[in-house]
C-alpha cells in the first residue's frame, strides 16, 4: 500500500511517517527485521512501506525520532491555526513536490514534534 497523496484525504489522518535516525542501514536492520518492512533501494536513507502508512528514513539525524505527519486541506490556514494555539513551526515550509506535497514540521503547545502535510494536487 502506498501514502495516501489523494486531495480528499480525510482531514486530520496521519498520512505518513519520517524516522530520523543517526544510521539509516541500522534502522533498516532493526525495523525489518522487528517488523517485515519492505525497504525499497539496497541501502541509505529511503522509504519502508508497512503495509498502512509508508515511513521515509533519513539518516545523519541526532535527535532520532519518529515524527507524525498529518493530512491538512490547507497547509496555511492549519499554521495559522497552530500559532493560534500556542505551538510553533519549525524550519521552513516546504515547497509542493509531486509525491508528497507541501508540508512543514512543527512543535505544539507543550514542544510535541509533529508535521501537517497538503497532499499533491
Amino acid at each position: 500500500m502506498t501514502q495516501n497523496t489523494e486531495p480528499h484525504a480525510i482531514q486530520g489522518a496521519p498520512s505518513y511517517i519520517e524516522l530520523g535516525v543517526e544510521d539509516a542501514d541500522r534502522a533498516r536492520a532493526f525495523y525489518g527485521a522487528l517488523f517485515g518492512w519492505r525497504m525499497n533501494g539496497a541501502a541509505g536513507p529511503g522509504q519502508a512501506s508497512t503495509g498502512g502508512l509508508n515511513i521515509g528514513i533519513h539518516d545523519h539525524d541526532p535527535s532520532s525520532l519518529l515524527e507524525v505527519f498529518f493530512t491538512v486541506h490547507d497547509l496555511d490556514s492549519a499554521i495559522a491555526k497552530v500559532a493560534e494555539l500556542g505551538g510553533r513551526i519549525v524550519g521552513d515550509i516546504h515547497a509542493e513536490s509531486a509525491e508528497f506535497g507541501r508540508w512543514v514540521e512543527c512543535d505544539d503547545d507543550q514542544g510535541v514534534r509533529f508535521g501537517l502535510r497538503q497532499p499533491a494536487g
